[in-house]
C-alpha cells in the first residue's frame, strides 16, 4: 500500500503527536549542541581548553548517551513512552541550568556526561511512538519530520546562541536553555498520548486505519524468515543489525563533526563576530530542511529504501570535500557547506524506516536502542577527532577529510544491507 491509502482518513495524529515531540526534540538538541557556539564564544578561553578538550567535552555527551538507549526502546515498546519522556525533560534542563555556573573542565565534563544519560533514551523512545502511530506508507514522511528537528534546532539556535552569547555570555546561554525545558512539561502531558487506542481526541476512522495498518505489517512480518520472530539477544548477532550500527556510526561521527566544530569553521572562515556567526551557521540547516523533506517524499513514492540512503551520504561527503578544496574563495567554500548541510540529515529520516522491516515490533524498539546508542557513539568520535587534528595541524581540514571517508564506507555497507518489499 502506496502513500495514498491513508486519502479521505481523518489525519488528526500528524499534529497531535508530531508537533509536541518536534519540540521536545528541538529543545533537547539545543541543550547538547550548544556547546559549539560556547567554545568559540569564550568558554575556550576562560575555562583555558584545547581545541582537542573542547572537542573531547562536546563528545562526552555521546558516552553517557548510549545508557539508556536499549532501556529507553525497550520500555517505549511497553508503553511507558510519555513518562520516559517527561522526566528526561527535567533531568536534562537540570543539567543545562548546572552548567551554567561552572568554574572548571571536570565539572563540564560530568555534567556533559550526565546531560548524555539524560537524553539517551529520547531518540528510540520517539522513533518507537512514531511507529505506533504511522503506518509504513506514511512513515518515512513522518520520521523526516520529525527529524526535522536537527535544523531546525539548528536555525533557531543559531541566532539565539550567538545574540545571547554577544550581549550576556555563554555561561547565560546555557542557563536560559535550561530554564526553557521546563516550560514544555504541562503541554506536553496534555497533548501526547503513547498509542491510538489510548487517545480521546482521534476520530474512529483514523483509529481503524491505523490499527488496521500496522496489524496488517505484523502479520506481513510474522510470514517472514525466522529472525524477524527472533528474541534481542539473537538480533544483535544478527550480520544486518552490526551493518546497521557501523552505518550509523559513520554516518553520525560526520553529522556530530559537522555540527560541533561549524561556528568555529564559519568563524574562522569568514573572521566574524560570534553572532554573525549565528546568523551564517542558519543557512545550511535550511539546506537540511529542503534535503529531509525531499528524500523522505522521493523513498516514501519509490519505496528504494536503500537508494535514499546511499545518494544523501555521498552528497554530503562530496560536499565537504569541496568546502576544503574552495577555502580559498570563501564564499564558494561558504557555499559547500550549506550544500553539506542539504545532505546532512537527508538519510537519517530514511534509514529509521529500515529497522522495522527487518524487525518484528517486540524488538524493534530494542533494536533501534542499540543502532542509536552504539552509532551515536560517532557523536563522540566525530567532535574530538577535529578537535584533535586541529591541535596537530592547526587546522580542520585533516579532520574533515577523514568525515568523507567515514561517509564514503557508510555508503558502500549500505549496498550490502538485505533488500525487503520496500528497501531496495
Amino acid at each position: 500500500m502506496r502513500a495514498d491509502a491513508s486519502a479521505g482518513i481523518p489525519n488528526g495524529r500528524w499534529f497531535h503527536i508530531i508537533v509536541p515531540i518536534m519540540i521536545l526534540c528541538i529543545v533537547s538538541y539545543m541543550d547538547r549542541t550548544n556547546i559549539g557556539f560556547a567554545i568559540p564564544g569564550g568558554m575556550s578561553k576562560e575555562l583555558a581548553m584545547s581545541a582537542s578538550f573542547a572537542g573531547f567535552a562536546a563528545g562526552i555527551f555521546f558516552v553517557g548517551y548510549l545508557f539508556l538507549q536499549v532501556p529507553g526502546g525497550h520500555l517505549a515498546s511497553r508503553g511507558v513512552a510519555k513518562n520516559f519522556l517527561t522526566w528526561s525533560m527535567v533531568a536534562w534542563g537540570v543539567i543545562s541550568i548546572a552548567t551554567a555556573y561552572i568554574t572548571s573542565e571536570t565539572q563540564l565534563i560530568v555534567l556533559r556526561f550526565a546531560l548524555g544519560v539524560a537524553e539517551g533514551g529520547m531518540l528510540p523512545v520517539v522513533l518507537t511512538m512514531v511507529a505506533k502511530w504511522f503506518p509504513d506508507e506514511e512513515r518515512g514522511r513522518a520520521t523526516a519530520i520529525v527529524i526535522m528537528f536537527v535544523p531546525i534546532a539548528n536555525i533557531v539556535s543559531g541566532p539565539i546562541a550567538g545574540s545571547v552569547i554577544q550581549n550576556f555570555g555563554w555561561r547565560d546561554l546555557f542557563l536560559f536553555e535550561g530554564i526553557g525545558s521546563f516550560f514544555l512539561i504541562i503541554p506536553w502531558i496534555f497533548m501526547v498520548q503513547e498509542d491510538p487506542e489510548k487517545a480521546k481526541w482521534i476520530s474512529p476512522e483514523e483509529k481503524a486505519y491505523i490499527v488496521s495498518r500496522l496489524k496488517a505489517e505484523q502479520e506481513e512480518l510474522a510470514r517472514s524468515p525466522a529472525i524477524k520472530n527472533a528474541s534481542f539477544s539473537q538480533v544483535m548477532g544478527n550480520a544486518s543489525m552490526w551493518k546497521l550500527i557501523v552505518i550509523n556510526f559513520f554516518y553520525q561521527t560526520a553529522i556530530y563533526g559537522f555540527v560541533i566544530w561549524l561556528p568555529t569553521v564559519i568563524k574562522n572562515l569568514t573572521q566574524a563576530n560570534i553572532a554573525e556567526v549565528g546568523f551564517l551557521s542558519m543557512l545550511p540547516y535550511i539546506g537540511t530542511m529542503i534535503g529531509m523533506y525531499t528524500i523522505g517524499r522521493l523513498s516514501d513514492s519509490s519505496g528504494k529504501r536503500k537508494k535514499y540512503v546511499i545518494l544523501p551520504l555521498l552528497g554530503l561527503a562530496a560536499s565537504l570535500a569541496g568546502s576544503v578544496f574552495l577555502k580559498e574563495h570563501i564564499w564558494l567554500s561558504f557555499s559547500c557547506l550549506v550544500l553539506a548541510g542539504g545532505f546532512l540529515q537527508a538519510a537519517a529520516s530514511v534509514f529509521w524506516t529500515i529497522p522495522p522491516m527487518l524487525f518484528t515490533a517486540s524488538v524493534a524498539g530494542s533494536a533501534r536502542g542499540a543502532i542509536n546508542a552504539l552509532g551515536n557513539l560517532g557523536g563522540f568520535l566525530g567532535p574530538f577527532l577535529l578537535g584533535w587534528l586541529k591541535d596537530i595541524f592547526g587546522g580542520t581540514d585533516y579532520g574533515v577529510f577523514c568525515l568523507v571517508g567515514f561517509l564514503v564506507i557508510s555508503a558502500l555497507i549500505t549496498t550490502t544491507l538485505p533488500v525487503t518489499q520496500r528497501q531496495h
